[in-house]
């Protein structure tokens, strides 16, 4: 089974996409066994053989120049590599409607003063979060993209910082209990 999948990307992120002298649509490639073409138009062509070993490879790599695409550097976005990590893109469009004001406050309330809200978010969680034209996206793992998730929710939503900041509080907790269970699981 060939794997081909075409995605539009901003223009603005087509560099970032490529990289220096193509360093970094190379390593993409090089990582997840896919062909990729850029246009200087934003159009991403991912093109995984049938001979591919891993075909999530490709879907990978679709969710790697996604990323770039919504704002994420090449080093984060490359973190989706690992099995475990995820991307989410929440669309503000869908959540806010088209009100261009609404989604500038909105987008302000989840990036915070001097970016502190963003900040403790991806703290928090331990997940990464970039606020992109009409979309924010995050990268995570498990609980942590989920309650990341909750909190922009909760923003959206027009909760206080404080309460967020209590709500975030409690998952970080929560997660940490989670490890622990996890651990105690492992000990033989």
């Amino acid at each position: 089974m060939l794997y081909h999948k075409t995605i539009k990307v901003p223009q603005d992120r087509v560099g970032v996409i490529v990289g220096r002298n193509g360093k970094v649509r190379r390593r993409v490639e090089k990582l997840t066994n896919v062909k990729i073409d850029v246009t200087s138009e934003g159009i991403v062509t991912i093109t995984a053989s049938e001979n591919t070993e891993d075909p999530v490879l490709a879907w990978k790599a679709r969710d790697i120049i996604r990323a770039m695409a919504r704002g994420f550097s090449p080093k984060n976005a490359l973190s989706l590599i690992d099995d475990d990590m995820q991307l989410l893109v929440i669309s503000l469009r869908e959540v806010v409607g088209s009100s261009q004001s609404q989604m500038k406050r909105v987008a302000g309330r989840i990036i915070g003063e001097n970016g502190r809200t963003r900040r403790v978010i991806e703290e928090t969680t331990e997940t990464k979060i970039s606020i992109y034209g009409k979309t924010v996206s995050i990268i995570g793992v498990g609980s942590g993209l989920d309650y990341a998730r909750r909190a922009v929710d909760m923003l959206v939503a027009g909760a206080p910082h404080s309460a967020v900041y209590s709500r975030l509080e409690k998952m970080r907790r929560a997660m940490n209990r989670q490890e622990a269970e996890l651990w105690e699981d492992t000990d033989l």
